[in-house]
């Protein structure tokens, strides 16, 4: 990767709906180029896919859960088997390998406590080789990336 990827990169997480002329632009390509490019970068994995973010009030009805899992043992088959499991759960929607106190660090969202409480009872609890739950419920994004 080179600095036009990084700029293609960087100009397209402000606007991941830009058209391929404007981003050549953007990045000082002809848009032929830059279309070679994104591309490559699609195929390399580097750009895995586009997504919509949708703004709080329109996603009311939904509570976000900060959810800390730590296992019983951190051994290779261990963490491969949860994030097998993990990979599973609809409602999680981010899983982050950490360093510290807590092995995985989530993002789940569920409908209301009653809800997240079925996800925890459900899916979470039964996960392999979990060997504590800790929650968060959040009260309100600051910032969203």
């Amino acid at each position: 990767m080179d600095e036009i990827d990084r700029a293609i990169i960087r100009t397209l997480r402000a606007d991941g709906r830009m058209p391929n002329a404007a981003l050549a632009a953007a990045v000082g390509l002809s848009p032929s180029a830059c279309l070679r490019r994104l591309r490559l970068l699609e195929t390399r994995g580097i750009i895995r896919g586009y997504t919509v973010l949708v703004d709080e009030p329109f996603s009311a009805g939904v509570v976000t859960v900060i959810v800390q899992i730590t296992l019983e043992r951190q051994t290779d088959d261990h963490l491969r088997r949860f994030e097998d499991a993990v990979r599973r759960c609809p409602e999680v929607r981010q899983c982050h390998l950490m360093t510290g106190i807590a092995d995985y660090l989530l993002r789940v969202e569920a409908r209301d406590a009653a809800d997240y409480e079925r996800i925890h009872k459900e899916a979470l609890s039964r996960m392999p080789g979990v060997a504590r739950i800790q929650s968060s419920f959040a009260i309100r994004t600051v910032i969203r990336g």
